[in-house]
């Protein structure tokens, strides 16, 4: 909808859906300030809508779907293109807004994910695999997530050979690996404490195997 009107500058084309929305002029304007300001685009407020990168467009069609203030919001991948700082600046917005209203926030980014929800469902393939608290799936995934550390990758793909490594990263005293495994894969192994991501690469792998 947004590319429908490329020699609007931001504030007219806010302005204007706003109005198409009913807002009334004067909360319209004192929103899209507010706004403006909370995902960093009032220095930008006066350019054209063409002359917007792909990120920018998608900020200001989050301040479009919040200006007449929803009480359901549904945003897709709202995060996408934004550097971490613009992400983190998003997250928070849509915490904020959610206080008093449902926002449905779909994304594939599991970090936004643990920044901002407190629910969630996990869907692959039209089926959901989980739907419940936070709190609950990381619940479900512990005791089954791992980190070790061996000297060098043939030692990490005997582990292999057996358990499911989820990520690898070198330290000092060699390399680190994460594991999923419902014994303790070998000895120096310990258990972490569980993360988001932890949590759903558990599920994931968990279903795989079904």
């Amino acid at each position: 909808e947004l590319n429908l009107y490329p020699n609007l500058t931001v504030r007219e084309c806010l302005e204007y859906l706003g109005e198409l929305s009913g807002v009334p002029r004067k909360e319209c304007r004192e929103r899209i300030d507010e706004y403006l300001e909370k995902t960093s685009l009032a220095e930008h407020q006066k350019k054209k809508m063409r002359q917007l990168s792909g990120g920018m467009k998608r900020r200001v069609g989050l301040i479009q779907a919040l200006l007449n203030e929803p009480d359901f919001l549904i945003v897709d991948e709202p995060t996408t293109g934004l550097d971490p700082e613009e992400r983190i600046r998003i997250r928070n917005l849509l915490v904020d807004f959610s206080k008093n209203r449902t926002v449905l926030f779909s994304t594939h980014v599991v970090e936004d994910l643990a920044a901002a929800c407190s629910r969630l469902a996990v869907m692959k393939k039209g089926e959901f695999l989980y739907t419940g608290e936070v709190s609950e799936l990381l619940q479900m995934a512990k005791g089954h997530i791992w980190v070790g550390t061996v000297k060098n990758e043939e030692e990490a793909r005997m582990w292999e050979q057996t358990c499911h490594i989820t990520s690898k990263q070198y330290t000092e005293s060699g390399l680190r690996v994460k594991i999923i495994s419902g014994e303790k894969p070998g000895p120096g192994c310990v258990q972490p404490e569980i993360t988001l991501e932890d949590a759903y690469m558990y599920l994931m792998n968990r279903e795989a195997k079904n």
